[in-house]
């Protein structure tokens, strides 16, 4: 295997929809090194603030756990409050030296809001209750905005995405986490 400087780490697709009394938060489990899968059932999604939180990640893997971290501690300093944690990570990401050079972006969500973190200080809600990140991100987010107006429960609709994202996405497998939440 290479391990140059030019090899790159890929993989992740993340996928969160918000459809009737429910809030679904998948993640595929492959992450490859170059041209090489490494690991193919990775956990990408954690649960924080005592469970009320689910979040995944797109990006080096330490330093999405340096970000649920930092996430966990302003949820904690916040009382739970998700929106007003992720913009203080937002703020905290963008201005401090060592969290600036961290590559990741964050999807979380709780029972009432759903948002996208950036190192460039975006916080950003999704449109129509959907979002995606990562490689493949972007497919499985055209697939779910497709099939939510559909019949289809929530979960349904984020494993069939995930699975059409699998299909386009090399970086993509099937080895899918889903975590979902009741919400208000």
């Amino acid at each position: 295997m290479d391990h140059s400087a030019d090899t790159v780490w890929h993989g992740t697709t993340i996928l969160c929809l918000r459809k009737a009394s429910q809030v679904v938060v998948a993640g595929d489990g492959q992450v490859t090194l170059g041209q090489t899968v490494v690991k193919s059932n990775a956990r990408k999604l954690r649960r924080l603030a005592g469970g009320s939180v689910i979040a995944g990640f797109a990006g080096a893997t330490a330093d999405a756990i340096t970000l649920f971290e930092r996430l966990e501690g302003k949820l904690e300093q916040y009382s739970g409050q998700l929106s007003r944690a992720c913009v203080e990570l937002a703020k905290d990401w963008r201005t401090d030296r060592y969290l600036r050079r961290l590559e990741a972006m964050m999807a979380v969500a709780d029972k009432e809001v759903s948002l996208v973190l950036t190192g460039t200080g975006d916080v950003l809600e999704p449109e129509a209750g959907v979002m995606g990140i990562g490689s493949g991100g972007n497919y499985a987010l055209a697939a779910a905005r497709a099939l939510v107006d559909t019949e289809m429960a929530a979960e349904a609709i984020v494993r069939r995405s995930l699975d059409i994202a699998a299909d386009i996405c090399v970086y993509t497998n099937r080895n899918v986490t889903v975590e979902t939440l009741e919400s208000a």
